[in-house]
């Protein structure tokens, strides 16, 4: 599934996320992935992203408007890892 950043999306319930000094892991139980989220924006947006209508209304709620695109980046790749789906 493409990233659409207009879409809800939600973290996968394969997934699992542990806490850590750096952020977060993200450990997906079904394609044996682990992701590093590299700041506490990230967990938080990735962690919250269910209680928003779309990506981009996460993003906007959580992190500074001159860092949008970089998030968005993040939360495509992570689509790709299926550490987030839509929903």
């Amino acid at each position: 599934m493409a990233f659409d950043p207009s879409a809800p999306w939600c973290v996968s319930t394969q997934v699992s996320l542990r806490d850590e000094t750096f952020g977060a892991m993200a450990y997906h139980h079904g394609n044996r992935r682990l992701v590093f989220l590299k700041s506490p924006e990230l967990v938080e947006l990735v962690r919250r992203l269910a209680q928003f209508d779309s990506a981009d209304l996460a993003i906007d709620a959580i992190v500074a408007p001159d860092q949008h695109s970089r998030y968005v980046r993040a939360l495509s790749s992570l689509a790709t890892s299926e550490i987030v789906c839509g929903r």
